[in-house]
């Protein structure tokens, strides 16, 4: 079970482990977006542009940010809803970087129900240069911890 909205303390702060994007998380993230801008999925096209390579997808380096957290289990069967999301896109990101995410507690806020409470995030990827290639807040509304049954 995941960490519940009590569990959680401005100033927290945990490190993800690290994921290496690869031609095929791109391949498959045009497949499934869409998304099939030269600059992600052409070689020549994206050897003449200010990258001078290919670049990963904004959204899919997004896409790990979820995926890297849900590996630490915070959110498991306590994750309520994605309540808001407020991002910038600092520097490319390209096929090799390996990324990290640091994830630390920004505010928490009281909801009118007694059973969730909402916990804003900054959220910060991080590349094997320790460069933040993006960066944001993002608002969840997490379960409060329930009231302990009485023993029978």
């Amino acid at each position: 079970m995941g960490l519940y909205y009590e569990d959680f303390s401005v100033g927290d702060a945990v490190e993800t482990p690290a994921r290496t994007v690869t031609e095929t998380d791109v391949v498959n993230f045009a497949g499934l977006s869409g998304d099939y801008n030269p600059l992600h999925t052409d070689a020549a096209f994206a050897a003449a542009s200010p990258f001078g390579q290919r670049i990963a997808h904004g959204l899919l380096v997004v896409a790990f940010v979820s995926g890297l957290l849900a590996r630490l289990s915070l959110f498991d069967g306590t994750g309520l809803a994605f309540v808001e999301l407020r991002w910038k896109f600092l520097k490319p990101v390209f096929f090799g970087d390996t990324l990290h995410v640091r994830h630390s507690v920004l505010e928490k806020h009281d909801t009118k129900s007694t059973k969730s409470g909402t916990v804003s995030f900054q959220v910060d990827v991080l590349n094997q240069n320790s460069e933040i290639v993006q960066t944001g807040q993002r608002v969840l509304k997490l379960a409060r911890r329930p009231a302990q049954q009485p023993q029978a």
